[in-house]
């Protein structure tokens, strides 16, 4: 008999979150499986199976347990039954319910193994979007989805599909996706006209993170400094150079790396912006740990570019596009989520125009982006519309000053108003 114990997600961490089974009690698993997943107040893990067996589920979805616990146990004894593919019904017996909604063929067509399934359903995917699975027998595996995942969608398929639950007769207006800007596992609330109230317990990571917030209002002196950018330039060196750098590097080229490299060239002026207060000690970088946030299905996480100051835009951009791929599926490791020196928040993807980022402690300072939106300004005497942005910067004023503050945004500025510096690194 295999015991199947709850593994530490990270330092300090004690306790975590059954928060999914990926494999129903009773089900015949083979050695490295993915078995369960643990959520904690810093990252979410699965746990992979060690042996082919029979599992036999010990702790319930939802349950708090100390790291260490035994959550499951495998019987090897019965691993002569392993001997079919594990595709056909046992996945389907555990997914969660709204999938019976899900049309016959399509499950029919294709098959994902649970941990697959998990991350097209977060995603608002199905097997089906999949183009091919590479396992056996056709089956969709864990990595087919992480990269169908992350690949750029033509068109959003599950509406597509929408139509069909229509009723001829009624010309109802077609059924819209959510917009861009909204978060991707935002769902609309169906109205019922009755007063219903629901409740749902807190993950650890939403607990910890209102925690984290509220300490950053009481233990610092956050301060928040504004500018303007004008994006023009910026936008046509993008659009001049874009495909061309696609081709070369394999990446698309956007905005975020120009603004990290323009942060990174910035902070080597003004080095209290990059640092730490420790005690009664003030910690200084001469490297930049870039924090970038980025929208994944449980919540804000905030994964880490090492090094950014020594990278190109490409490196760059493909460091957070790896990044941001590992969020969505909840791949990310503690490891790619601790250290940052310095984070970025790009709230104009959402559409904000203007806000006031939190500091990420133990961080002095963090630079919000926002909405580009097309206004008039005075330039040479004359008015002219121009693609204008907002950026924000919020510093703890114990270790940052005011002019060192409005220095740093106002270098950040000049830096991405002229961005052939960045793009030639000169």
């Amino acid at each position: 008999m295999i015991e199947v114990k709850v593994p530490s997600p990270g330092e300090s961490v004690s306790e975590v979150t059954i928060s999914n089974w990926l494999k129903a009690d009773g089900a015949l698993v083979q050695s490295g499986d993915e078995l369960f997943e643990i959520e904690s107040e810093k990252a979410t893990l699965s746990v992979s199976a060690e042996a082919n067996g029979v599992l036999k589920i010990l702790i319930p979805v939802g349950t708090t347990i100390k790291v260490g616990t035994l959550a499951a146990t495998i019987d090897e004894t019965a691993t002569a039954g392993v001997s079919a593919p594990v595709s056909a019904p046992a996945p389907a017996a555990q997914v969660a319910p709204a999938k019976a909604a899900a049309p016959a063929s399509t499950s029919a067509m294709k098959v994902a193994s649970p941990a697959a399934d998990k991350i097209l359903r977060e995603a608002g995917m199905t097997a089906h979007d999949v183009a091919n699975g590479s396992g056996r027998a056709g089956r969709v595996t864990k990595e087919d989805a992480m990269r169908t995942v992350a690949a750029p969608k033509s068109a959003p398929a599950p509406v597509a599909a929408a139509p069909t639950a229509t009723p001829v007769s009624a010309p109802a207006p077609k059924p819209q996706s959510a917009p861009a800007h909204m978060p991707p596992q935002q769902a609309k609330v169906a109205y019922s006209g009755e007063r219903i109230e629901r409740r749902e317990k807190m993950t650890q990571l939403r607990q910890k993170v209102a925690e984290r917030l509220v300490s950053v209002r009481q233990t610092t002196a956050m301060l928040t400094t504004f500018n303007e950018i004008d994006m023009s330039a910026l936008m046509q060196l993008r659009k001049d150079y874009k495909d061309k750098f696609e081709q070369q590097h394999g990446v698309k080229l956007g905005f975020m790396s120009f603004f990290t490299k323009a942060v990174t060239e910035a902070l080597r002026y003004f080095p209290a912006v990059n640092a730490f207060i420790e005690g009664d000690e003030i910690v200084y970088h001469d490297y930049v740990d870039m924090g970038i946030a980025v929208q994944a299905p449980k919540g804000l996480v905030v994964p880490v570019v090492r090094n950014a100051e020594s990278l190109t835009l490409a490196q760059i951009e493909m460091e957070i596009e790896r990044l941001a791929a590992r969020a969505r599926t909840n791949q990310l490791t503690l490891d790619e989520m601790t250290g940052g020196t310095y984070t970025i928040s790009n709230g104009g993807v959402f559409g904000s125009l203007m806000s006031t980022p939190i500091l990420n402690p133990p961080q002095s300072a963090i630079l919000g982006m926002h909405k580009i939106e097309e206004r008039p300004i005075a330039l040479n005497g004359q008015v002219v519309i121009r693609p204008m942005m907002y950026v924000a910067m919020s510093y703890d004023h114990r270790i940052i000053d005011g002019r060192e503050s409005v220095g740093f945004l106002v270098r950040v500025k000049e830096s991405l108003e002229n961005p052939v510096r960045l793009l030639l690194q000169v």
